[in-house]
């Protein structure tokens, strides 16, 4: 891997609720470099929107973090002022949210939105801040992109909107890109072309590439490494081909049991037992142990993340079976 762009070592990130606290990252370590497309993946409520939020210092009371360290190309971003990171969110760190309706204005065209975007980190005129703004438009693969700055959000296409949401966070390059499950909502041939798009521009630009999903399959085929997530803990990394081929954690290998091509036609798809334990009261030791049909009384204590070469694991009881999958 190239020099990390992004570090994150042993993130914390609590919310203290009345019920009580709530430990939605516990303790989340990795880094990114420049060009690289790292995969965060997941069941809903493993943490990973969370983990996203808080590389970009946007999680809201009663959450907050509460210790780790967030350094982006060398910078410690935890402790910075709000006005700090304002300054450094959209220019060296950016983020694509999961609905792009609910990030862009309804009331305001693309361009108005774009130009912005552009304003609040450089001055310029309303003529450079349009064209770099079709640039960016073109790029991502939206046709005739100058008339389209006139457009309103409401007239274009599911997929053709979350186009205009990656390209507003490509408007300053900036070194680090967070993409929280952006085509989950999309068609199956939408979804393709923009997870295509996205690698050209990785590759193209250098940014740095975090992208956060619960679908194993969409992200195997865009990244490069995996860290697959649970009860706010990576419990395995590794790279793609990796971790696919031979998962050593048995939430990995059901995860990847429970993909719709490893099931024969009529056949019942596997399902993982049990749920997701409530980070309110989890059990104690290792997370998934309920849930695992390896788990042994060792199980009960906290297994550290072991790792050999550019494979961890979190686990006393790692598989060593081949997946096919």
């Amino acid at each position: 891997m190239s020099t990390p762009i992004l570090e994150v070592s042993d993130l914390k990130t609590h919310f203290f609720t009345r019920a009580g606290v709530v430990k939605a990252v516990d303790g989340v370590s990795f880094s990114v470099g420049a060009g690289e497309i790292v995969g965060l993946v997941g069941e809903s409520g493993s943490g990973k929107s969370v983990t996203g939020f808080s590389l970009m210092g946007l999680v809201d009371p009663p959450g907050r973090i509460v210790s780790g360290s967030v350094k982006l190309d060398g910078e410690e971003l935890i402790g910075l002022s709000w006005d700090q990171l304002r300054a450094l969110r959209g220019a060296r760190i950016a983020m694509v949210f999961q609905d792009p309706m609910a990030t862009l204005n309804p009331v305001l065209t693309i361009g108005t939105q774009m130009r912005l975007a552009i304003s609040a980190h450089d001055k310029t005129s309303r003529r450079a801040a349009d064209a770099r703004a079709a640039e960016v438009l073109t790029r991502v693969g939206i046709p005739e992109a100058q008339s389209r700055l006139g457009s309103y959000p409401h007239e274009f296409s599911g997929g053709m909107r979350q186009r205009v949401a990656i390209a507003i966070a490509l408007l300053h390059g900036s070194q680090v890109l967070v993409a929280d499950e952006p085509t989950t909502a999309l068609d199956v041939s939408i979804q393709a072309q923009i997870l295509t798009e996205m690698r050209d521009l990785a590759a193209e630009t250098g940014t740095a590439l975090v992208w956060i999903s619960h679908d194993l399959a969409t992200v195997s085929t865009l990244a490069s490494r995996l860290l697959v997530m649970y009860a706010g803990r990576i419990v395995e990394q590794g790279p793609v081909a990796s971790v696919l081929r031979d998962p050593r954690h048995p939430y990995t290998a059901g995860l990847l049991r429970s993909l719709p091509a490893t099931a024969e036609p009529g056949q019942d798809l596997f399902q993982i037992p049990g749920t997701t334990p409530s980070l309110l009261d989890p059990p104690p030791g290792c997370p998934f142990r309920p849930r695992c049909a390896h788990a042994s009384d060792m199980c009960a204590a906290d297994p550290p993340l072991e790792t050999s070469g550019e494979r961890g694991v979190r686990c006393f009881h790692p598989l060593r079976e081949t997946v096919n999958a």
